[in-house]
């Protein structure tokens, strides 16, 4: 009987053994692995793009006191005309990332379908016919944003020009017309928000506004002086943006 007991001992005593040694051998084959983190979205580095949408401008021209032979405004009356049109274009840029604060610099380069015609009918039904456009917009900007993972949003400011052209045709009395084209210089400022939907691929909302200095414009031709102060007074638009943006290396945590 003795020995019986002691055998069954030592069988139980060999099976705890057994269990204890798989039990650690499978805590040092199972640990645990850490807990994956979603990359962060990088928005470093250069990228370019396209974008479209719409531009409102607000065109004034007024005589500055120069006569001619032909048209009906006196020194100091004008006119002003509220007009929109569709626009497109591109933009260029590099992005530098400094925790969640963006920096940055843009330009941009647009075509504009922005014009109009007033009709100054002092002698008649269709006398003096003024007709300006505006279609080029060029800007040069820093960027300022936060960044909150694939979402970036900024404030933006600088130059702003914009090719605009004024001209004048009469077809009452002492017939002429003439017109003239200029860069007008101006500033801009403007917000937008950015999405990261791939590595690279980004897409975004984007408004801005501008205002222009006045140039002097001889709208006499051949038929002697007829000279306005004019300008683009002021120039909004808001579009939509794809850009692709390189070198863009993911950023992992654990």
């Amino acid at each position: 009987m003795r020995n019986k007991l002691i055998a069954a001992f030592a069988c139980t005593t060999a099976l705890v053994s057994t269990g204890a040694a798989s039990a650690a051998d499978l805590r040092a084959r199972y640990t645990k692995a850490p807990a994956y983190v979603e990359p962060l979205f990088n928005w470093t580095g250069f990228y370019v793009g396209g974008h479209i949408g719409g531009a409102w401008t607000n065109e004034q021209f007024i005589n500055n006191g120069t006569g001619a032979p032909f048209g009906d405004l006196s020194p100091g009356e004008g006119f002003r005309q509220r007009k929109s049109g569709i626009m497109g274009g591109a933009q260029i840029g590099y992005n530098w990332q400094a925790n969640n604060y963006v920096f940055g610099m843009e330009g941009t380069i647009s075509g504009l379908d922005n014009k109009g015609t007033v009709v100054n009918n002092v002698f008649g039904a269709a006398d003096d016919v003024f007709s300006w456009r505006t279609n080029v917009l060029a800007t040069i900007v820093g960027r300022a944003g936060f960044a909150v993972q694939n979402n970036l949003f900024y404030i933006k400011g600088g130059y702003a020009g914009a090719n605009n052209r004024l001209s004048v045709s009469d077809t009452v009395g002492v017939s002429g017309s003439g017109g003239q084209t200029h860069w007008a210089n101006g500033w801009t400022v403007g917000a937008g928000w950015e999405y990261g939907v791939t590595r690279n691929w980004i897409v975004g909302l984007e408004y801005n506004y501008a205002a222009f200095g006045s140039q002097t414009y001889q709208l006499g031709g051949t038929s002697g002086n007829y000279t306005f102060d004019a300008k683009p007074r002021d120039l909004q638009w808001a579009v939509v943006r794809a850009s692709y943006k390189f070198d863009a290396p993911t950023i992992a945590r654990y």
